[in-house]
């Protein structure tokens, strides 16, 4: 693993969830250029663009990218740190070691036979003792395999048995033509997401094949948007997810002018 690259990532998570809570905008983009200007006015100009490439290849990827020390200074100062050497120092940083390091631990031990815990040990000395610590919790029981479906018991390699609590989707986001359950903690900044509704989730859905709608099997069944000439047809009342606007009802005059052959 590539020296601060662990730091690095999560300082760009943290510089992106803060200027996420500064601004309205709710698109990845949106949320960059605000990110870009609050730099420029209060900072050392830094474009929307390299921030994006530092974003999608530490953050999405998890692999190294070159960033000056300068820019690291000074996004840190960004969040309120002397320097990157500050951010780095203290708690968080070891936090965030140890929350990585736990992923690891889990993942080796679901994929990998008991005899292979050694290997782990000497191939993850970098954690040092915090690591030993960690595998030792978990010898002990007190480290627990977590199971998403139904509440099943979740296991350890050594035999362990614990019930855990189903971690639930109570949020939703926009895909394509029709709304999709998603974890309210999920970081995609690709997904905007909000409070899940089970109506909308269940019943509110684009039409994507307008050519099959007449008035005899549609009037009194959809409504639309209108935008830029272009007119979409919706399965209930409610947003266009795409641009903000309230839908319509479907007059006799739209579903003959928009839809059908």
């Amino acid at each position: 693993m590539s020296k601060f690259l662990l730091e690095k990532k999560k300082l760009i998570e943290d510089v992106y969830e803060k200027a996420s809570k500064e601004t309205t905008e709710t698109s990845f983009s949106g949320v960059l250029l605000h990110l870009e200007q609050v730099l420029k006015d209060d900072f050392e100009s830094l474009s929307y663009k390299s921030f994006e490439n530092y974003y999608k290849a530490l953050v999405e990827n998890d692999e190294d990218y070159k960033i000056k020390p300068s820019i690291l200074d000074n996004l840190s100062n960004y969040l309120g740190f002397e320097s990157f050497n500050d951010y780095c120092s203290g708690w968080k940083s070891f936090e965030y070691k140890i929350h990585q390091a736990l992923s690891n631990l889990v993942i080796t031990v679901i994929n990998k036979p008991i005899l292979k815990m050694p290997e782990f040990l000497t191939k993850q000395s970098s954690l040092g003792i915090a690591g030993f610590i960690i595998v030792g919790l978990f010898l002990t029981g007190n480290i627990y395999l977590s199971n998403k479906k139904n509440n099943q018991e979740s296991f350890s390699s050594f035999g362990f048995l614990s019930s855990v609590p189903e971690k639930k989707k109570e949020c939703m986001y926009w895909d394509k033509n029709q709304y999709k359950p998603a974890y309210c903690d999920d970081r995609d900044p690709h997904k905007d997401l909000k409070p899940i509704d089970t109506v909308a989730l269940k019943y509110f859905k684009m039409i994507t094949r307008k050519d099959t709608l007449t008035v005899d099997n549609a009037f009194g069944k959809v409504w639309y948007s209108k935008s830029n000439g272009n007119v979409e047809f919706f399965t209930m009342d409610g947003i266009d997810p795409q641009n903000g606007k309230d839908l319509r009802f479907a007059t006799e005059y739209m579903i003959d002018t928009y839809a059908g052959q």
